[in-house]
């Protein structure tokens, strides 16, 4: 059975301001945990649109939302293509849109699915099964020097050149089948006392090929940008990050969007031509309470960004 616990939720609730009769987008549906407190909050006549690219998601999805009160629809796609997926629903807008980002509980303890590295399984880490890409792929036949820079960018890895020439030199004698196989060259490339600080010595390396398999900054920069294009005016877009780099490019395009005129000051018409599209509503990021992290222990690293939709008029 799919589940994700929904994190920061009453936090995002609040944060998407909904209207009874308003249009949201939960642009990651997963388990329907947002989606059904969103539904809560509509009348008959709101409309929740939920996107997944994991057929298990939504398969659980529609059982969990079959008596939402409002008109429920359920879309197979990845977020990048928000765009196309209103345009196939004919909305131009819509009043809100959540993104919960990264993979989900129900993805890392389903061993087969490969995103574990505490459980053996084949190297898979694809959230979309129709993905031609894997984990696999990306371990035995990327050049070294691609793979050291995928774990230097996405998993912001110290030992990044040591774990790539690890892996090269592993797979030269054989394929690296599974995850503990790969977990265990890994451990063996970084220093013993490197290992015995932090997180499993695994967990960077694992998180960067995940992210490479789906790209997953790449498509949250898409989703962003449709978003932002997509929202009403007073419309909200809610974020929910988990590590550093998803959290600094949702908060390098919320800040792009709240900058008006870039032209000096002493120039007498604006020649640049940018205008703001957003209002920050949070300077800072919102984090879970102490009571929701002793509670799920994941959400320890989740940051909650909200930007409002805004243009000149209503100032």
């Amino acid at each position: 059975m799919f589940r994700h616990r929904p994190v920061l939720l009453r936090e995002t609730i609040a944060g998407l301001n909904i209207k009874p009769d308003g249009t949201y987008v939960d642009a990651t549906l997963g388990g329907a945990g947002h989606s059904q407190r969103i539904a809560s909050q509509l009348s008959d006549d709101g409309r929740l649109i939920g996107i997944d690219q994991d057929e298990a998601a939504l398969d659980a999805a529609r059982q969990r939302l079959a008596d939402a009160p409002c008109h429920v629809e359920l879309v197979k796609a990845n977020f990048r293509h928000l765009s196309d997926v209103l345009d196939d629903l004919q909305l131009k807008t819509v009043d809100g849109v959540l993104f919960d980002v990264g993979v989900s509980s129900f993805q890392l303890e389903t061993a087969e699915r490969g995103f574990s590295y505490h459980t053996e399984a084949v190297l898979d880490m694809r959230m979309d099964l129709n993905n031609p890409l894997t984990a696999y792929k990306v371990v035995n036949e990327w050049d070294g020097n691609e793979i050291a820079r995928i774990l230097r960018r996405y998993g912001e890895e110290k030992y990044a050149r040591n774990i790539a020439s690890a892996i090269t030199r592993y797979r030269a004698k054989k394929t690296i089948e599974t995850t503990t196989e790969l977990a265990g060259i890994v451990k063996s490339a970084i220093p013993a006392a490197a290992r015995r600080q932090g997180p499993h010595p695994a967990r960077r390396t694992f998180q960067a090929i995940r992210i490479a398999v789906n790209d997953e900054l790449g498509a949250l920069g898409d989703g962003l940008d449709a978003a932002i294009e997509r929202t009403a005016v007073g419309g909200r877009i809610c974020v929910i990050t988990f590590h550093s780099l998803e959290d600094r490019l949702v908060k390098e395009r919320f800040r792009k969007g709240s900058e008006g005129c870039t032209c000096p000051p002493d120039f007498p018409v604006c020649v640049c031509g940018h205008r703001q599209t957003l209002k920050i509503v949070n300077r800072k990021p919102i984090i879970p309470s102490e009571a929701e992290v002793e509670d799920n222990p994941r959400a320890r690293s989740a940051k909650l960004r909200i930007a409002e939709k805004w243009k000149e008029e209503s100032k």
